[in-house]
């Protein structure tokens, strides 16, 4: 190592000094942004099972509340949409109920259905949605 009169120690030493911190970085960012984007597919995953599972809940209902349907007729509906779009299966539980909400009748198709996991650090438990119309019939 020679030391330059005019900026100090060379160029060789600060080089030598800080041989194999491109490895550790890369490494340290390498992680970082596995991670983060794991987390992006765990949410977008998430996010699509609930948008199928509403839109499911929605269409069920919709089944449910013609004139010549019964709300079995919403559950098949649901069931046979979110089998199509996720797996036969997915969800725990659909069911129908006729309510009254300002004095109009109210189908309700409720879907409960496990959350969807990717990989061992997702999120656990279900989820419950629920789609709502208006009886044709009242």
């Amino acid at each position: 190592m020679h030391r330059d009169p005019v900026a100090g120690w060379s160029h060789r030493s600060r080089v030598s000094r800080e041989g194999g911190s491109a490895i550790a970085e890369f490494v340290m960012v390498a992680t970082l942004v596995l991670i983060l984007s794991i987390g992006a597919l765990q949410l977008a995953l998430l996010l699509h099972a609930r948008n199928v599972a509403m839109s499911s809940a929605s269409e069920g209902a919709r089944r449910a509340a013609r004139a010549d349907a019964t709300p079995a007729d919403g559950v098949d509906r649901a069931t046979a949409l979110l089998e199509d779009s996720l797996r036969p299966g997915y969800a725990d539980s659909v069911t129908a109920t006729v309510t009254v909400q300002d004095g109009l009748r109210v189908v309700e198709v409720t879907i409960t259905a496990p959350l969807p996991v990717l990989g061992l650090l997702g999120p656990s438990g279900s989820m419950v949605v629920t789609g709502r119309a208006i009886m044709e019939r009242q």
